[in-house]
């Protein structure tokens, strides 16, 4: 790696690691309902929404009425967004003209906006209204990370909580955390994009000239974009010259900011994050970096605030940065060493001294390789499906570290909400794995965990891999499954299974490469998609509820501390070993393979 790179990642997680704790303490007061600064603003807002949808704020759940009212409201958004996309149509807001979009399309992009996945398989410039976009895809950007948020907020509870029935409100939750985090972190970052240069606008498409006409010759066309023949059957060409070009703009920054801040991914352009109207400056790749990890990050104190025990916090983070920092280092130095099939004398005419250019296709110049990789690293280790550049065109062992992050779980800081309460389904299995090796009872803050708590923690843990393996296998074996990828041998069944790793893990960005979208994809992968998002909350709700109802245990001389080193590294090795022993021979066939592969 250049020190221009490490300067690079030193300023990146320097930020990071200033925001964590403001931000965390500040998401701690909006949880329990405590004056978090916006209440004079917002406030009134909030008991607005109450008495318009006939909630009881200071109604608490058990963790059954809290699951049920989540399937809900997530189901709703689903529908309502299938809807919107097949009505675009006859609607306003429409520059492009738009039409329905197909119905196992619509489903697909429904399922994956309602599951925080925002795998997108059409481009959104020609697909999607701006309707569409503002009101359907950024609606559920706020709402399905809101989701997320509201269920670790219920788990945290649980884990606090001294023999209570009740996890809170899930309607109380969801709604502060879209009035009080979401919305003014977006409103400020959406004005930081602005001043870069993202679009945000609700004007059509732009005529622009040309700097330099082109000239070309085409096939002719009738009115019915029919070919035109000649007496002989041949076809009429034509010579056309072009001196302006269509270019496709509207309210790119407004989703731009809940995008990257609920790590939901997708895009406004079918280029997501490489697209210099979404992504123009390095400035802009910074900011939506740390975007991608700043709530995520923040959550960890969040909960060592809540739980009273800020050390509890500390330890968390301090685990999922071990779990990010050597992929990201890894990735970035692997694609900074370059292609090998550009590493042998009879290409490689450098002067003498000179270091190696690296690999830079499929990246954008005005991020370089640093800005790149370190941008996959941190979208997949999140389930964050932003991209500022083509994943398919990384070096075999480059691509891999993204794949990695994405199949420990996305602990590495994760998806808001989802990567904290997934690590804390870890913390429980390292817990009770501890307490096994030397003959303790296992605890965690004080609470007992039971054959009941592993059995729902292991279930949420095994249900992603499951959901990922059976999902690539099928597409190995189905012949409209095997017609997807572009490229043969281990490149791609890796292009494979980067698509439902994404989709199962709820992250949602593209290796590239494959054709996903097909009817069988569009339902294997919608299926996947709500397996890894709802068969995961429900146990981790199960858990809320039953550690809700537990009495304190004291702390003894036997009681394992879970805020030390010694339990952060053994924390880290859990997560290493469920992620290795699961993945490890899928990766073999995939990366590992091509890597190993003589280049002809």
């Amino acid at each position: 790696m250049t020190a221009h790179s490490f300067l690079q990642v030193a300023l990146f997680l320097g930020l990071f690691l200033a925001l964590a704790k403001p931000l965390g303490g500040y998401m701690a007061r909006v949880y329990e309902g405590k004056p978090c600064g916006l209440d004079g603003a917002l406030g009134p807002l909030e008991r607005l929404v109450y008495r318009l949808c006939r909630i009881h704020a200071g109604e608490e759940m058990d963790w059954k009425k809290y699951a049920k009212a989540m399937l809900l409201f997530n189901l709703a958004g689903l529908l309502v967004l299938y809807t919107l996309q097949r009505i675009q149509g006859l609607l306003p807001l429409n520059p492009t003209h738009a039409g329905a979009v197909e119905p196992l399309a619509a489903l697909n992009t429904a399922v994956s906006f309602a599951t925080n996945t925002n795998w997108q398989a059409r481009a959104g410039e020609e697909t999607m209204s701006h309707l569409t976009q503002m009101a359907g895809l950024a609606v559920q950007n706020f709402l399905s990370a809101a989701s997320g948020m509201a269920v670790l907020a219920a788990l945290v509870r649980g884990i606090v909580r001294r023999r209570q029935e009740t996890v809170g409100n899930f309607w109380t939750d969801t709604i502060r955390g879209t009035l009080y985090i979401l919305l003014p972190l977006s409103v400020v970052l959406a004005l930081a994009l602005v001043s870069q240069g993202v679009v945000q606008t609700l004007s059509g498409p732009r005529r622009v000239p040309l700097l330099q006409p082109v000239t070309y010759e085409r096939v002719k066309t009738d009115a019915a974009g029919n070919p035109v023949v000649d007496a002989a059957g041949g076809p009429v060409t034509e010579i056309v010259t072009v001196a302006e070009q269509e270019l496709a703009v509207g309210p790119v920054a407004s989703q731009e900011a809940i995008k990257e801040l609920g790590t939901n991914g997708g895009g406004f352009f079918n280029a997501n994050s490489a697209h210099p109207f979404e992504n123009p400056t390095p400035v802009s790749n910074l900011l939506e970096m740390l975007a991608i990890v700043a709530i995520s990050g923040g959550l960890c104190h969040t909960f060592g605030a809540m739980a009273g025990d800020r050390r509890q916090g500390w330890a968390l983070f301090a685990a999922m940065l071990i779990l990010l920092i050597p992929p990201l280092l890894f990735c970035i130095g692997r694609e900074q060493g370059g292609s090998p099939a550009l590493a042998g004398p009879e290409v490689d005419a450098r002067p003498s001294g000179l270091q190696p250019g690296g690999n830079m296709e499929g990246k954008e110049t005005r991020f370089g390789i640093a800005g790149s990789a370190a941008f996959a690293a941190t979208t997949t280790a999140t389930s964050c499906g932003a991209v500022n550049s083509s994943h398919d065109s990384f070096t075999a062992l480059g691509g891999l570290a993204p794949l990695f992050l994405m199949q420990i779980g996305e602990v590495a800081f994760g998806g808001v909400g989802s990567g904290l309460f997934g690590m804390l389904l870890f913390v429980l299995v390292a817990v009770f794995t501890a307490g096994l090796m030397v003959g303790r009872t296992p605890e965690y803050l004080g609470k007992k965990i039971e054959p009941y708590e592993m059995k729902m923690a292991s279930l949420a843990i095994l249900v992603m891999p499951l959901a990922v393996l059976l999902g690539a296998a099928a597409a190995c074996v189905f012949p409209a499954g095997l017609a997807g990828p572009a490229n043969p041998g281990p490149h791609g069944f890796s292009e494979i299974l980067y698509a439902f790793t994404s989709c199962g893990n709820n992250n949602g960005s593209a290796f590239g490469g494959l054709n996903a979208g097909t009817p069988f994809y569009d339902l294997l992968l919608g299926a996947v998609m709500l397996v890894g998002r709802f068969m995961v909350k429900l146990p981790v709700l199960a858990i809320a509820g039953s550690l809700a109802g537990k009495q304190a245990v004291p702390p003894s001389p036997g009681t394992l501390p879970t805020h030390t080193p010694l339990f952060v590294l053994w924390l880290v090795v859990v997560v290493l070993i469920v992620g290795g022993l699961t993945f490890f021979p899928a990766l073999a066939l995939g990366p590992v393979a091509e890597s190993l592969t003589p280049l002809r």
